[in-house]
């Protein structure tokens, strides 16, 4: 009988062997017990395997930037992928970030779009031969999608067609998916970690978590393993990576991007969907490939995506809009948020006030603390069944956080079920009330603009130790557009506890848990991210507005 931690040694043996190549001898890596490896490739660690255009390849971090080389002839599809190939591999060697790899179909599709572009002196598409790492929920072909649970292992997509719709559009445009990268087991959770391939660690501290449950992509960004990442967000999981590893990531409104092939845990739960988003190293980036997908008309293929085209007036309308008024939100009264962030808020604040704009205090604390436990019953409306199931298949383990998850209770009744979306419903109707009504707070008797806010309520924490996504879910059961960005890091003489953050009394058994990890010394360095929330379906008003805010912060 092939048992659980047969099939484990199995997927990983397979995809060591597939990495083998391009892989750097143990010697060459630092060692197990060094935590900081953020600057590895900086400080010359990968230097015997990348080449000098290699190295300037993927310091590039514009999408655009590196398409347009491309297309110049100044980079071949096939150096480009080469590159993020053999950068992947080591970034993987310093934190356990792939899953399935498809190096080898990678240089196969390079080669054909270098004798395409010979041959016609054009490129195929936008992103011809840029790369393009997923998350392992999404559907490729020829390779597994496991959602983090070893029953689903060893059963490949071999029908193009259940390819996820993404693919299918950024394959038309040219770009080389190369590789899929690491997950929680269920997806289910803000870490990195599932039976099957273990946990996915920061590259600025290895024994802190890079975030999840898109956190594989995370760490290949921060490393510069990546350029384009997808993952998806059913809580926070797209956004909570990238506020870990510092780098920008957007949930959009739900069926704004194509969901099409992309499997997921408790399937069929649509009040609270999950939905896509992309990931990336610069403000641009994330612009220019949410912009794409849409120019795409994913409605097409996809027969619930909204069809909303590419809304080029509004976030031009929002990019030169004169004055914002912004709703500042330091609290979400559940969980007080960490030094360093509220910290950055305030200092962000304050330079948008002085750049011109309005400032107003925006709180919900009723309403975040009535949502988010609302929510959490949609998750488990099943009692944990579905879950289970996956679980049970091979008789894997339950990770700690699932097996909390799931016997949080029994399943629900449907009456109950249909009571839990009047709650939410009603909830929604009071936040928009909220928002409306906030004119009354400004100058102008305008509503707000936006909302500026925590992305998450600490920075990167150590493994198994994050708790509360309340900042980030809260915009999910809303369904409001919400993307995270880099603006400042943790400083351990500034963001040093004071006397009155010193004798703080927690207010709940979240906040108890949160409040203690904080520890300016082992935080020293790491990014802080904040978040701007734009309201539902405003996709092209909120990262017209991100740009406008980071260009102030920047200043």
């Amino acid at each position: 009988m092939v048992t659980w931690q047969d099939v484990v040694a199995q997927k990983r043996a397979d995809r060591e062997k597939l990495l083998e190549r391009y892989k750097l001898p143990e010697s060459a890596l630092p060692p197990k017990d060094d935590l900081y490896v953020y600057d590895f490739f900086d400080k010359g660690g990968a230097d015997s395997l990348l080449s000098a255009k290699e190295k300037e390849i993927t310091a590039i971090d514009d999408i655009d930037t590196l398409a347009a080389m491309i297309r110049e002839g100044t980079y071949s599809a096939t150096e480009v992928i080469s590159a993020y190939i053999k950068r992947a591999t080591v970034a993987h060697q310093l934190t356990n970030a792939l899953s399935e790899v498809v190096f080898e179909q990678a240089l196969v599709r390079a080669k054909e779009l270098d004798e395409y572009y010979a041959k016609e002196g054009k490129t195929v598409g936008k992103y011809h031969g840029v790369p393009l790492t997923l998350k392992d929920q999404f559907n490729v072909y020829g390779v597994d999608t496991t959602l983090g649970y070893v029953g689903r292992a060893n059963n490949p997509v071999m029908d193009k067609s259940k390819e996820a719709v993404l693919v299918t559009i950024f394959e038309k445009e040219g770009a080389v998916v190369i590789a899929k990268t690491n997950l929680p087991q269920s997806i289910m959770w803000c870490e990195c970690e599932n039976p099957l391939w273990g946990c996915t660690v920061n590259p600025r501290r290895r024994d802190f978590t890079s975030g999840g449950s898109t956190g594989g992509e995370g760490a290949l960004l921060a490393l510069k393993a990546s350029i384009m990442g997808w993952g998806t967000d059913l809580g926070g999981s797209v956004r909570i990576p990238q506020v870990m590893n510092g780098g920008y990531g957007l949930r959009p409104s739900a069926w704004r991007i194509p969901y099409e092939g992309v499997p997921v845990t408790i399937d069929g739960q649509e009040h609270v969907p999950s939905v896509i988003g992309p990931m990336t190293r610069n403000l641009d980036s994330l612009i220019s490939i949410t912009k794409a997908v849409i120019e795409n008309e994913p409605w097409t293929l996809d027969p619930k995506c909204i069809p909303i085209p590419w809304r080029q007036e509004i976030f031009d309308q929002y990019l030169s809009k004169k004055k914002f008024i912004i709703g500042v939100m330091k609290d979400d009264g559940v969980v007080r948020v960490h030094p360093p962030i509220e910290r950055t808020l305030r200092e962000a604040a304050e330079k948008l006030k002085a750049a011109g704009h309005e400032i107003v205090e925006w709180s919900a604390p009723d309403l975040h603390q009535e949502l988010v436990p609302i929510l959490n019953k949609f998750y488990i409306a099943d009692g944990g069944e579905d879950v289970k199931s996956d679980v049970n298949k091979m008789g894997e383990p339950f990770m700690p956080y699932v097996e909390a998850m799931v016997n949080r209770g029994p399943p629900i009744s449907i009456p109950e079920y249909w009571h839990n979306m009047v709650l939410k419903r009603e909830l929604q109707k009071k936040y928009l009330d909220r928002w409306n009504a906030s004119g009354k707070l400004t100058s102008t008797s305008e509503p707000i603009d936006f909302i500026l806010a925590p992305g998450c309520p600490h920075t990167a924490v150590p493994c198994r130790k994050t708790n509360w996504v309340g900042y980030t879910r809260v915009w999910n059961g809303l369904d409001y557009s919400a993307a995270v960005f880099p603006v400042s890091h943790v400083d351990k003489e500034i963001d040093s506890l004071n006397e009155e953050q010193r004798a703080y009394v927690p207010r709940n058994d979240w906040d108890s848990t949160n409040w203690p990890l904080y520890d300016p010394e082992t935080m020293d360095g790491l990014p802080v991210n904040l978040q701007i929330v734009a309201g539902r379906l405003a996709e092209e008003k909120l990262l017209a507005v991100v740009k406008r805010v980071e260009e102030v912060l920047k200043a």
